[in-house]
């Protein structure tokens, strides 16, 4: 297993909410968060980015018995940072680019030092990004909502 010098501070459950939206963030957004950020540059690569396929299982209802759904593709990458942090990366797709971004992000998140930089530079602009799409959803839904009523006819 690989090391990495991650805070004490953070839960694991805040890492892994970080990493999800990781997974999500466009690369444009990424690397423009990632201007002007020194400890980026020098990252170097522990497993260069890499494509490969996953099994998708499903389960009829949530519980019935597994089954294969199909194959997904999904690209993988692990970075270091020179001082020694691990930052992994698995996304869904063939985006080695956007992998090793997210990897870096994941590497500088760990640290305190840059934490912060990284969760208002790349994170609370893919929640909000996310919220977004959220209530446009919710709003096209709500437009085609249907409210029955029955109305008494007194004849009871």
């Amino acid at each position: 297993m690989l090391h990495s010098q991650t805070s004490e501070t953070s839960p694991p459950s805040d890492r892994r909410a970080a990493m999800a939206l990781l997974a999500q963030a466009p690369r444009t957004l990424m690397a423009a968060g990632l201007e002007g950020i020194e400890e980026a540059d020098g990252a170097s690569d522990v497993r260069a980015p890499e494509i490969g396929l996953v099994m998708v299982r499903g389960r009829m209802g949530g519980g019935g018995r597994p089954f294969n759904l199909g194959e997904a593709t999904v690209t993988r990458c692990t970075v270091r940072l020179p001082d020694g942090t691990i930052g992994v990366a698995h996304l869904l797709g063939r985006d080695r680019a956007r992998a090793r971004l997210a990897a870096i992000c994941d590497a500088l998140w760990q640290r305190v030092e840059t934490r912060e930089a990284i969760e208002a530079r790349v994170l609370a602009p893919v929640r909000e990004a996310r919220a977004a799409e959220d209530a446009t959803v919710r709003a096209e839904t709500a437009a085609t909502r249907v409210d029955f009523f029955t109305m008494v006819r007194g004849e009871d």
